[in-house]
């Protein structure tokens, strides 16, 4: 038998990238067949993962705010921390969501938005690892319609005093630093609010039967004293956290390929060695046209998260682009999932493989940071002019 072609083999679309672009993969790829691959499935099942230790190794490796300039980050292409985020989520899309929530929201946030002050006092150890941070936005009863934000801040003197809570907040329980938007007389502001800091609390979300590899909380807002200082004192209104959320979503647009990637792995070497009738099962017609299906949708989000990433190296991506690249990429990645899955038929559902987990995490993947039908309504707008969910 022939050794079967890498879904991404198929057409060449490594020669799309630079040998500096292909060893940062490869750097990346170590690390996580190092300190992810052998251990995730046991955090999977027991729902904890060691979201400092792995924070450390990845700030070590220089993955943490990577595509950001200065503060000890890395400073590296968008391409370069889109093939990073592909290879995190090839291993677990909550590993990557540590990251994506570290480097891409909270400290894109105070990168772009946060005065000299604090991008001294946090950057430097978010980008070590040493401290964590998380992205306050999602409410309970407000998810989609963010301008519909409970939460508030108000003036009291030279500060300021936050009310209100967070929910599903990825890194919550973990972290030292929490960016909260809030509602304001003069609109939403953002804060940088350390989490040791009276009023605060994070309580750990349990029972997640997705992203299980992920540290994710509830945080509450009782009374929080703020000196002025804590203020992000450039972000005014909402576009400032939706700008936020659109360097995550870029990231997302790779990360759901990897995961895809890793299932059609699985998938195809299950199928060379499962034999029924007599003969492989990759020996099927129906199994080829299953792969066949998938390495081309496969390839064709990978050509998608490329351009996009080529676009935004020349500072010319916008929202509605990385919409439409973490609209389409998740729905393939989820699909794929959830074909490879029947590959392995009753095997497909055990631990043993990363399938059915993989396509657990993409549910959630499939809903966070933009559902798939608020990126439709994005694309919508742009393409009439007008504004369906407004």
């Amino acid at each position: 038998m022939t050794t079967p072609v890498l879904p991404l083999d198929l057409l060449d679309l490594d020669s799309l990238l630079t040998d500096e672009e292909r060893e940062i993969r490869a750097v990346v790829r170590r690390l996580v067949d190092d300190k992810v691959r052998p251990h995730v499935a046991g955090w999977y099942e027991t729902g904890h993962a060691p979201v400092r230790e792995l924070a450390r190794d990845f700030g070590a490796l220089g993955l943490l705010g990577m595509h950001l300039d200065g503060y000890g980050c890395a400073g590296s292409s968008a391409v370069a921390y889109g093939l990073a985020c592909m290879e995190l989520e090839a291993a677990d899309s909550g590993v990557r969501s540590l990251v994506s929530v570290q480097g891409s929201l909270a400290m894109y946030a105070i990168w772009k938005y946060g005065s000299e002050e604090q991008k001294q006092r946090w950057l430097p150890g978010m980008a070590k690892g040493e401290l964590i941070g998380c992205f306050g936005l999602t409410e309970p009863d407000h998810g989609s319609d963010p301008a519909a934000m409970a939460t508030r801040a108000r003036r009291d003197g030279d500060g300021w005093v936050l009310h209100g809570g967070k929910m599903w907040i990825t890194n919550a329980p973990v972290a030292d630093v929490a960016v909260i938007w809030a509602r304001t007389d003069d609109g939403v502001r953002g804060f940088a609010v350390p989490t040791d800091t009276p009023g605060v609390s994070a309580r750990e979300i349990t029972g997640k039967l997705s992203l299980r590899a992920s540290s994710t909380g509830e945080l509450t807002l009782d009374e929080v004293r703020l000196p002025d200082s804590a203020r992000l004192p450039a972000a005014e209104g909402l576009r400032a956290p939706l700008s936020c959320l659109t360097e995550a979503r870029y990231g997302i647009v790779w990360g759901a390929l990897g995961a895809a990637r890793d299932c059609l792995h699985t998938a195809l070497a299950y199928a060379a060695t499962r034999t029924q009738f007599g003969k492989p099962i990759a020996g099927f017609q129906l199994t080829q046209a299953k792969v066949a299906d998938m390495a081309l949708e496969l390839q064709k989000g990978f050509l998608l998260a490329l351009h996009l990433g080529r676009t935004a190296d020349r500072g010319a991506l916008r929202p509605e682009m990385v919409s439409a690249g973490k609209l389409n990429n998740v729905r393939e990645a989820i699909a794929i999932a959830r074909q490879c899955r029947t590959i392995l038929g009753a095997n497909g559902v055990s631990g043993e493989y990363p399938v059915l987990r993989h396509a657990n995490n993409l549910e959630s993947v499939l809903t966070y940071e933009g559902t798939s039908e608020i990126h439709q309504l994005v694309l919508g707008q742009r393409l009439t002019g007008l504004a369906a969910f407004s």
